[in-house]
């Protein structure tokens, strides 16, 4: 399935993707949101996919053209890992990493498709991309070895982990850099893990005004999804709805010569073949 959030009369509602064409799921199957609808579990997914498919969809179908989405899931913590593509570390002449490197991004970071990027330009005037393939965990996760990882994936979806070089540099620490508001979208949808049985091969990019800036596919990944959910999980936990964004390609702005950022008015889309693409727009703000 693919599944989404999107805005009706005031209302986030939770809906199944199916062609071009929304199952408002809301209406249909009483989900009240997907947090509710990941921690409900994999008998409650697969009950809902066999009801979809057997019961007429008409009465709460909706055009996906013209609705407004919202990010594909709230979670509460968003891990993102560093340095995790062989092609991105060969790009800045570095050592390839011993294990992951692990931080931080805000809840509060995060907004959906055609949501503003958006940055106080006294605060930051370097701000970059990062196309990401994002894992949606599914189960409460501690202690999982990397042989049982993908039984605590719920499904997939695309980001982009937007930065500040300038604050990731200066603080000596990526937390800030990374967490300023608008600084994670998500999107478009979430497409489940059944229908992705390899994730590690997918095409990825990144372009800024229709021009390709990155271009790699997940296979240069260092760390894979098993490693990293073994990594992560053996110091804490993660939850329902938690996302882990896997690393990004080489082709940022902070490494072309000479360096380009993101600008006032820019449109930036990153995308995951199979997944999905997801579009925003740049603002800068206005005090």
């Amino acid at each position: 399935m693919r599944l989404l959030t999107f805005l009706h009369e005031g209302q986030t509602r939770v809906g199944a993707l199916h062609g071009e064409q929304v199952i408002d799921l809301t209406a249909a199957a009483a989900i009240s949101d997907m947090a509710s609808l990941i921690a409900a579990g994999p008998d409650a997914w697969t009950r809902l996919a066999r009801d979809l498919a057997a019961r007429d969809r008409s009465a709460y179908a909706r055009p996906l053209a013209g609705l407004k989405l919202g990010p594909p899931v709230r979670p509460s913590k968003i891990v993102a890992i560093g340095q995790n593509y062989f092609d991105h570390v060969r790009e800045q002449n570095a050592a390839l990493p011993e294990r992951p490197i692990i931080f931080a991004k805000f809840p509060t970071a995060v907004i959906g498709p055609g949501d503003e990027i958006r940055w106080d330009p006294g605060l930051s005037d370097q701000i970059d991309w990062e196309a990401e393939l994002a894992v949606v965990i599914g189960r409460s996760a501690r202690r999982v070895a990397a042989r049982d990882a993908y039984d605590y994936v719920f499904g997939y979806t695309v980001a982009n982990d937007v930065t500040a070089r300038d604050l990731q540099k200066g603080d000596g620490q990526w937390v800030r850099g990374k967490s300023l508001d608008t600084f994670c979208p998500l999107g478009p949808w979430i497409v489940t893990r059944d229908e992705v049985p390899e994730p590690h091969g997918l095409p990825i990019r990144t372009r800024v005004n229709g021009r390709v800036m990155q271009d790699s596919r997940t296979d240069q990944l260092i760390f894979r999804i098993p490693e990293l959910i073994e990594f992560i999980t053996r110091a804490f936990t993660l939850l329902p709805g938690d996302i882990i964004l896997t690393g990004t390609p080489p082709g940022v702005g902070a490494f072309r010569k000479p360096p380009v950022f993101l600008r006032d008015g820019d449109v930036v889309t990153v995308e995951v073949e199979g997944i999905g693409a997801l579009t925003n727009p740049c603002q800068v703000e206005r005090l």
